[in-house]
């Protein structure tokens, strides 16, 4: 099986998972070294999984390319709902549940997104999440995710204008 075919059925999975657990699921990638070096510290918001190439200089440019700085909301009744896809790529490891914590404007705390289950021995998180202005998410406002771990250890983090 192909690295390739590896990162398929581990997306498939965590897809199925998080159907069943609200999307809140997290999952691991097998991605090379040298592109979570190039990402370390770094979520990548996605409209789709993480594409991956057959060079690691192929995979980041796609990634580059793939990342988003805004996200459109759907409206879902009298809400706004953003559902993403994220790859964490983890400053530090060892740690089995982590936050996703929304900052408005990088200044004002808004909502977080717990995330359980995770390998402590991984440095790659992937997932998917969704998340609403019932949450205290507002249209049109910049976000600063940050990945927690622990006691306000930050693993991660991205800046996300909510359109």
């Amino acid at each position: 099986m192909t690295r390739h075919s590896i990162f398929a059925v581990v997306i498939a999975v965590f897809t199925v998972v998080a159907t069943f657990t609200g999307g809140s699921g997290v999952a691991s990638a097998d991605i090379s070294k040298s592109v979570i070096a190039t990402f370390r510290g770094q979520i990548v918001v996605t409209k789709d999984e993480l594409p991956e190439a057959k060079s690691d200089k192929e995979t980041i440019a796609k990634i580059k390319a793939a990342k988003l700085g805004e996200l459109a909301g759907t409206s879902n009744g009298d809400v706004t709902v953003w559902t993403f896809h994220y790859a964490a790529f983890l400053t530090k490891t060892g740690v089995n549940a982590l936050k996703l914590e929304f900052w408005r404007d990088g200044k004002t705390y808004s909502a977080d997104k717990r995330l359980e289950g995770v390998d402590p021995k991984s440095g790659v998180l992937t997932g998917e999440i969704t998340i609403d202005e019932d949450e205290n998410i507002t249209k049109g406002k910049s976000y600063l995710i940050k990945l927690v771990a622990g006691a306000d250890t930050v693993v991660a983090t991205a800046t996300l204008v909510m359109k």
